[in-house]
């Protein structure tokens, strides 16, 4: 459910390494979850043996990560949940994703719902391929969307029925992303940004204490090199930030473009002004699931909900009357902004 619509601003060279005294900041680079994965982050001479981390450490992680809440992986926790298997117990990775998906669903009256599954795989967005839709179809489908409808009773999973399907893609790169983090706290390692997919995370400060520095992509259709078109670029500090967005991820069929956003409660892709939503919160999972559910509310009502929200931030780009790009942005927000691009 997500684009990747981020891009770092960092200094990419050969070698793995960067030396300042006795400090190094390490880059490791690598695939998961369909998309990449950009970290970097600082290491000690004197204190190796506590933050070293390697990039097979990290791939363990993110492999465990999966077979929890990848519905790409027919033996993870969440495809056998969604294959009604009774038996499967969920681990703490589930738990915590399900748990913040009862909250936001809470608060956005429904707007971001994992059981949107059965509609995600219908519209072709999902681990199978789409069929052929029409209005039938949906409201057939739509008795199985509805968090009420799913609850976790001792560490099961119980469905009211058996056609509920979860996805929780709109929220676990986001957590894959804090699971990293958490990872690196364990590890003393108190400077790093953690990049999973555009979903991003930050502590402290990069080499010669500078700001982490990011950009948002400009929302143009079919725009797919990261970094090519940026809107703006942001110093973070301590934060996580996720953005969500229709131009990347969408398909035509029959002169009609539709997109990967899907109202939980209208069982249709969305059409309206907004283009992207950037989201900044202390956790990447709160970021990334408020930033899907902006995409589901559009501009008017998003605007409204962060503006009731100051815990969030949030950066809006979003189509004129005439078609041109126009933004918003929350109270604090402009902290944040180092760059802004002009056309």
């Amino acid at each position: 459910m997500k684009s990747v619509i981020i891009i770092l601003i960092i200094s990419v060279v050969a070698v793995s390494c960067y030396k300042n005294g006795t400090t190094f900041y390490k880059t490791i680079d690598g695939f998961t979850q369909g998309t990449t994965y950009h970290i970097i982050f600082e290491q000690s001479d004197v204190n190796q043996s506590i933050s070293n981390v390697s990039q097979e450490d990290i791939d363990s992680l993110l492999s465990c990560f999966d077979l929890s809440l990848s519905t790409y992986l027919p033996n993870s926790i969440i495809s056998r949940i969604n294959n009604n298997d009774t038996t499967v117990l969920v681990d703490d990775y589930f738990k915590i994703v399900f748990e913040k998906s009862y909250e936001v669903y809470n608060a956005t009256d429904g707007a971001f719902d994992i059981t949107v599954g059965p509609l995600v795989n219908l519209w072709g967005f999902g681990p199978d391929p789409g069929k052929e839709t029409d209005t039938s179809k949906i409201d057939s489908l739509l008795q199985f969307v509805g968090m009420e409808k799913v609850k976790l009773s001792d560490k099961k999973i119980v469905k009211d029925f058996n056609g509920i399907f979860l996805d929780a893609n709109a929220i676990a790169q986001g957590f894959s992303v804090d699971v990293i983090c958490m990872y690196f706290e364990k590890k003393g390692i108190s400077n790093y940004l953690v990049e999973i997919g555009g979903e991003i995370r930050s502590k402290g400060t990069k080499k010669n204490n500078e700001h982490w520095k990011v950009g948002i992509d400009k929302p143009y259709e079919n725009n797919y090199f990261p970094g090519e078109n940026l809107q703006v670029i942001l110093q973070l500090e301590d934060c996580s930030l996720a953005t969500s967005g229709n131009y990347r991820k969408f398909y035509e069929k029959d002169g009609m473009k539709y997109s990967h956003s899907i109202d939980p409660q209208k069982g249709y892709p969305v059409m309206n002004k907004l283009l992207s939503a950037t989201i900044v919160a202390k956790d990447c999972m709160t970021a990334d699931a408020y930033a899907t559910a902006c995409m589901i509310m559009g501009f008017k009502k998003s605007k409204e909900f962060i503006e009731n929200h100051r815990e969030l931030k949030a950066y809006f780009v979003y189509s004129g009357d005439s078609g041109e790009f126009k933004t918003w942005y929350s109270s604090g927000f402009e902290k944040l902004i180092w760059k802004e691009i002009s056309e």
